[in-house]
């Protein structure tokens, strides 16, 4: 029977599986050829060489992360709404992501995510220097919880490990808080407090948001903006 006709779009999302299995290096034309059931030259056909089927994998990548949209009944809901989706899109596709990092695309892939978090900082009332300390600061922190999360991942068996090293002693007469550090890392419930924490620092002290399109709105000339309930 006769495979149906090869796609771009099944050859690219072959190649994604493969470099999420594997990695980069471990991405081959004629493997690639084999898990899609054709000859190479068919490939070539559809992507180019493999450098321009990596280009056409990084700009996939770039545009997936693009399709972030900001959910929740508040500004704090919906910054945190973006760092957690961040952070899922970065957790999935590690290969990919350092695979973009590697084409100088990292900025370009991380514009609309970075754009998302200032649309809400404004609808904050966050203007200018205190809108832009809110998006780097949620940005580096999910790309540094990342980044801790992945080496944990990967790091050799720790000896001693963590439950050894935590007593009354070490936690300075603080039983509870030995056992808390003792105990495995809950990492979606730390990321969730430490963005909480982080974003409702951020906005604390701003005036009450504003309504419609911000860009409209008279800069107080201390970062924020004037007057308005939050509205989605």
């Amino acid at each position: 029977m006769a495979r149906p006709a090869l796609s771009r779009e099944e050859v690219l999302d072959t190649a994604a599986a493969l470099v999420r299995a594997h990695g980069p290096d471990g991405l081959t034309m004629r493997g690639l050829a084999a898990a899609l059931g054709t000859a190479v030259t068919s490939i070539y056909w559809h992507v180019g060489n493999r450098e321009s089927l990596l280009d056409a994998l990084a700009a996939r990548t770039v545009a997936d992360l693009g399709a972030i949209r900001p959910h929740g009944k508040d500004p704090a809901e919906r910054i945190g709404s973006v760092a957690h989706t961040l952070r899922r899109a970065l957790r999935e596709r590690p290969h990919l992501v350092a695979m973009v990092h590697e084409r100088g695309l990292t900025e370009r892939m991380f514009l609309p995510a970075q754009r998302a978090l200032a649309r809400e900082a404004h609808a904050a009332g966050l203007r200018g220097e205190r809108a832009a300390e809110l998006v780097r600061a949620v940005a580096f922190q999910v790309v540094g919880f990342v980044l801790v999360e992945r080496n944990r991942e990967r790091a050799p068996v720790q000896s001693p490990a963590e439950e050894e090293l935590w007593d009354a002693g070490t936690a300075d007469a603080d039983p509870p808080l030995a056992r808390a550090l003792a105990a495995p890392v809950e990492t979606e419930r730390l990321f969730a407090a430490s963005v909480r924490a982080l974003v409702e620092g951020l906005l604390a002290g701003t005036p009450p948001p504003v309504t419609g399109d911000i860009e409209d709105k008279p800069d107080t000339g201390d970062g924020s903006v004037r007057r308005g309930p939050y509205s989605q």
